[in-house]
């Protein structure tokens, strides 16, 4: 989230054009995914309903009959349309896109001038066909390979050997932006060299990824259909860094969540009350269209709060981890609110290790490398690795999650307040964890 220049990033003309959506519209202090996993948190966005209720716990098809959002619409007659990050957006239901255009065709999903042009065929193609339209358009930077990186020359290098790789299509040119020295370094990870480098490449991908969202706009600006059109941007997860994605933390799940709405929404607004989540956001874009909702969606809509209402129970969001890219399976549970998160790790055994995508990189590496000689970075290896039962942390002072309050009896009312009201979120969504949730907790009063 605050890798964009609007939610605090300094770094000069880092997302000017998504800068400039936020002051066209409303940003939320408060915007979370319900899981931070690129395919999973699609598919709760396309349901509305938790992993558990949809089907797709990790990388897998939603289930039969669970209804989806470009189905809905479509079947209201909206012309649909998806760019790149197809294979993870209901990968079971491909008829519900009548316009499919893959990463490939799009370099990747990484070429600004590739996603402008392919926007501006498809809103032509809508308004030709008389119909409204709905498009997710999926840029796939700063996913990793980040832009000069020895992934990307890895994935290059494969490209040319083997076009149905899923690099096949190809990178843009592009080199690295930001010297090491002068990026931002997040309070969640050790100031080593090779992080910074890894972090340079990052938010060079950063840029590049605001570069499609201003490529999009422009090609719907130049249909002139941009005064009649609710635009929603926000990301899948946070930084695919050791203390974020794939994970419960405040920099796992925090999103850029921006919502632009001509003439319905008040411009340059900033909502710090209100908390939503992923599972929120099918059932609010069917609201907006006054068009039923989701049978069975475990979200509700926030368009009172894009009105500038008030709205009564968005104090709360909550998050799952259940299986990752590899099929391993890590059951975490988390409960946001706006000061405070409390996190439950079903996985913890005190043996086994954690480990997922993100530390396929330098940062991992020179965390590991750098821990032989310093205790600090050494324990902040150790937690990573193998956690503990139950987290706690005050957000409001402690964002990266520094300190675990898990154990300061100054907070234990508030530790049971929100262990509660997770169960009860539990009970109410069907989770099956419910049952390992509450035997943990057996002995305590």
């Amino acid at each position: 989230c605050d890798s964009t220049g609007i939610f605090g990033c300094p770094l000069p003309g880092i997302t000017p054009n998504i800068d400039r959506l936020a002051a066209e519209g409303i940003r939320f202090e408060h915007g979370h995914v319900t899981v931070a996993i690129c395919q999973p948190c699609r598919a709760v966005w396309m349901t509305g309903r938790y992993p558990h209720n949809s089907g797709a716990l990790g990388f897998d098809r939603i289930k039969p009959g669970v209804p989806t959002l470009p189905e809905a619409l479509q079947a209201a007659g909206y012309h649909t349309g998806l760019m790149a990050k197809h294979g993870h957006v209901v990968p079971s239901r491909a008829a519900a896109f009548d316009k499919i255009v893959a990463a490939k065709e799009l370099q990747n999903g990484r070429s600004p001038e590739l996603f402008g042009k392919q926007a501006a065929n498809f809103f032509a193609a809508s308004k030709k066909s008389g119909k409204p339209f709905f498009l997710m358009a999926n840029s796939q930077d700063p996913h990793r390979p980040f832009i000069g990186s020895k992934q990307e020359d890895a994935a290059k290098k494969r490209d040319k050997k083997n076009k149905s790789h899923q690099y096949g299509g190809g990178f843009p040119e592009a080199k690295v932006a930001f010297e090491p020295q002068k990026i931002p370094l997040p309070g969640f990870l050790p100031d080593l060299p090779d992080i910074r480098k890894e972090l340079s490449e990052y938010f060079t991908s950063v840029q590049r990824a605001d570069a499609i969202t201003g490529a999009v706009l422009k090609a719907l600006e130049d249909s002139g259909m941009r005064d009649n059109t609710l635009v929603m941007f926000l990301s899948d997860h946070g930084m695919p860094l050791p203390y974020a994605k794939t994970n419960c933390w405040h920099h796992s799940t925090r999103t850029p969540w921006i919502v632009c709405w001509p003439g319905k929404i008040k411009a340059g607004s900033h909502d710090k009350e209100h908390v939503i989540g992923g599972v929120d956001l099918a059932p609010t874009v069917l609201d907006a269209l006054d068009l039923p909702a989701l049978k069975d969606a475990d979200g509700r809509s926030f368009l009172p709060v894009l009105k500038g209402e008030k709205q009564e129970g968005r104090d709360i969001a909550f998050a799952h981890i259940n299986t990752i890219a590899s099929k391993r399976a890590y059951t975490m549970r988390a409960a946001i609110t706006r000061d405070f998160r409390y996190i439950w790790n079903g996985w913890h055994d005190g043996k086994t290790s954690f480990r997922n995508e993100s530390l396929s990189g330098l940062s991992w590496k020179a965390m590991t490398g750098a821990a032989a000689n310093n205790t600090a970075i050494a324990a902040r290896v150790e937690f990573y690795s193998k956690r503990v039962p139950e987290e706690f942390y005050q957000t409001t002072k402690d964002p990266d999650a520094l300190n675990n309050l898990i154990t300061d009896p100054s907070q234990k009312k508030r530790i049971a307040i929100l262990r509660a009201k997770l169960g009860n979120h539990m009970k109410q969504s069907g989770d099956p964890q419910l049952k390992q949730f509450t035997s943990s907790f057996q002995e305590q009063p």
